[in-house]
C-alpha cells in the first residue's frame, strides 16, 4: 500500500483500499513495480496481466490510466484512460475478458509520469458500461456509476520521454 500513497496514487486517483486480489502485470519481460521506470519501445504493446482471485465466476474490470496528462505539473486532462478491459474471470488473465476501450501506448511529452493499473470487482458480468471519454477520466467516479466500490489491486510505473541521450 506504501508505494501507492508514496506516488500519490492513492489521493489523486483512488481512495485508501485494502489489497485482496493479486495482480501481476508485465510488459514483455519486465514486470511492473511500484513507482519503477519502464522505458516507451517496453511499453508499445499491451501487458499480459495475471489476475488472482479463488474462482473464475467472479469478473473483474482492469483500468489503465495516466492522472499526469499531458504533463505532471499542469495535468488539466486528468486522467487520461489508456485501456479498460471488462467481465476478466477471476484466476485467469485479461485475453479472456472483453477490452472495451482499446489500449493506446503511453507517450509522455513532457515530464515523468505515472501510469496506474487499477482492478476492481465486478457485482456480475456486463455490469461495466464503457465511458464516453478517455480525457478527463475520473477512476473514483467511473466505479461509483458501474457499482465497483474501492479497488481490489493497483500498480504504477513511471515513463517519460525517450531522448537521443537516455537512448545510450
Amino acid at each position: 500500500m506504501e508505494p501507492l500513497a508514496v506516488g500519490r496514487v492513492i489521493g489523486e486517483v483512488v481512495d485508501i483500499f485494502s489489497p485482496s486480489v493479486r495482480m501481476n502485470v508485465t510488459y514483455s519481460t519486465k514486470q511492473v513495480a511500484n513507482g519503477h521506470e519502464l522505458m516507451p519501445p517496453t511499453i508499445m504493446a499491451k501487458p499480459r496481466v495475471e489476475i488472482g482471485g479463488d474462482d473464475m465466476r467472479t469478473a473483474y474490470t482492469l483500468i489503465m490510466t495516466d492522472p499526469d496528462a499531458p504533463s505532471p505539473s499542469d495535468p488539466y486532462l486528468r486522467e487520461h484512460l489508456h485501456w479498460m478491459v471488462t467481465d476478466i474471470p477471476g484466476t485467469t488473465d485479461v485475453s479472456f475478458g472483453k477490452e472495451i476501450v482499446d489500449y493506446e501506448s503511453p507517450k509522455p511529452v513532457i515530464g515523468i509520469h505515472r501510469y496506474v493499473f487499477i482492478l476492481f470487482k465486478q457485482r456480475g458480468r456486463q455490469t461495466v458500461r464503457p465511458p464516453s471519454s478517455r480525457d478527463h477520466f475520473n477512476t473514483r467516479r467511473f466505479s461509483e456509476e458501474n457499482g465497483l466500490g474501492l479497488p481490489v489491486a493497483a500498480v504504477y510505473f513511471n515513463a517519460q520521454r525517450e531522448t537521443a541521450a537516455r537512448r545510450r
